[in-house]
């Protein structure tokens, strides 16, 4: 019988996974002393897999996405090796048979189809390309908690990272001021840019208005604020459990 389960953290860990030391399966608490096994870049068949062998349910301590959280996993039940022999006869058995149904019709006789004569042009095509006109600058921001209007203070943000569209790759935030600066190059009638910002196993994308006209010997100066409760955790830890669809029990660690 098919056994469903999905996997729930309900205490997730604040620990920093990055200051610990990193095995083959993931990483080693010290404060636990225990491994703390990386799923977040699983797929759902390793994930039942990893369940599947796992005896000692009850003591997992795990790294998932949240959206592993909403996916649903099935356990990988040993296939009966006498029940796969028989249908492999019965499949054997069946492909037999239509082959010998098919072998005694009779094949239709084939059809010469005659297309008429079709004429074709030789050249060249020309095709022009549109042109968008672009301007390039660099952005020097400043990014402050909205409460207390200072840097983000905060542990589980210890090294905040952004990427803003139209920049060729992120750029990292000034712990202590918030600042930081990066090349942009985007479209004349811009009006707005999305930020991704990243910390850890946190992340929260926003986009604020612009206005191109304000720049000056080709900088820009702007200050962002945001709220650090709007951050959305991307990866989370912790004593992990595997809730069976199909029974109303439940193991957890």
């Amino acid at each position: 019988m098919k056994k469903t389960f999905k996997l729930e953290i309900n205490a997730p860990c604040d620990a920093n996974l990055e200051a610990m030391q990193k095995t083959t399966s993931g990483f080693f608490c010290d404060s636990c002393a225990k491994n703390v096994v990386d799923l977040s870049g699983k797929s759902n068949y390793e994930i039942s897999k990893f369940i599947t062998e796992t005896k000692d349910r009850d003591s997992i301590c795990a790294r998932l996405k949240t959206t592993q959280l909403e996916e649903e996993f099935s356990i990988l039940e040993p296939i009966n090796p006498i029940s796969s022999l028989k249908y492999a006869v019965a499949v054997a058995a069946s492909v037999l048979l239509s082959s010998n149904v098919a072998g005694q019709e009779k094949s239709t006789p084939a059809v010469e189809q005659v297309r008429p004569s079709e004429s074709f042009a030789l050249g060249k095509i020309a095709y022009q390309q549109p042109t968008q006109k672009t301007v390039t600058f660099v952005l020097k921001g400043k990014l402050l908690d909205v409460n207390t209007r200072k840097a983000i203070d905060d542990k589980r943000f210890s090294k905040i990272s952004v990427y803003i569209s139209g920049a060729e790759q992120a750029v990292d935030i000034h712990p202590k001021t918030g600042e930081f600066s990066v090349s942009l190059t985007v479209p004349t009638n811009t009006k707005e840019l999305s930020f991704n910002f990243s910390s850890n196993d946190y992340y929260l994308d926003k986009n604020y208005k612009i206005d191109l006209n304000l720049i000056r010997k080709n900088t820009l100066n702007l200050t962002f604020s945001i709220d650090p409760k709007d951050f959305m955790m991307l990866k989370i830890a912790g004593g992990m459990g595997v809730i069976f669809q199909n029974k109303t029990t439940k193991t957890n660690s």
